[in-house]
């Protein structure tokens, strides 16, 4: 029931991108991209959608937003198979089970500003992405309470990026907002 819940919302993320489309080039990305916090980071991830040199202010937050996702997503996954590798270790399991359930959380909350955007509600928008950003927090703070766990480095790049994502969606809303 899971899958076809994320299928659907996946399907509605595509639709809804679809129609951001206006006529475009890359001068609109630049100048989007360089009113956020992590410009190389927007305008490589943009560049290389591409259906980005198409998409209006509005389409640019939906491709960022899929791309959290994405990461999101990814993260959870990978997670939930960590935590399913035998160990003997069951607080590392149960950490891991925790993280993936925080990182599932923050795709739920990125999925949610789709709509928002959708129906131009930028301000709630930006409270689902701001909630998406910090739910690694509650992961990072999951390894820190045990103090034998050590957090994974490839798990804090993965925190980073999505922090990092989702600042730049937060940077293109604050475009749409001011617009």
């Amino acid at each position: 029931m899971a899958s076809k819940k994320n299928f659907s919302q996946f399907l509605l993320l595509l639709f809804l991108v679809h129609y951001a489309f206006v006529n475009g080039d890359t001068t609109l990305i630049k100048s989007t991209c360089k009113n956020t916090k992590y410009y190389n980071l927007c305008f490589s991830s943009l560049k290389s959608n591409p259906t980005s040199p198409n998409a209006d202010t509005k389409g640019l937050a939906l491709i960022m937003v899929g791309i959290g996702m994405t990461n999101a997503t990814s993260t959870s996954s990978y997670l939930s198979s960590k935590s399913l590798t035998p160990t003997n270790n069951t607080t590392l399991q149960r950490v891991l089970k925790e993280c993936a359930d925080k990182y599932s959380y923050a795709g739920d909350s990125l999925q949610a500003s789709v709509q928002d955007l959708a129906d131009e509600e930028y301000d709630y928008a930006y409270i689902h992405i701001t909630a998406a950003k910090d739910y690694p927090n509650a992961c990072h703070n999951a390894f820190k309470r045990v103090p034998d766990l050590v957090y994974p480095t490839e798990l804090a790049s993965r925190e980073k990026g999505l922090k990092h994502i989702c600042d730049v969606a937060m940077g293109i809303i604050d475009n749409l907002i001011n617009l």
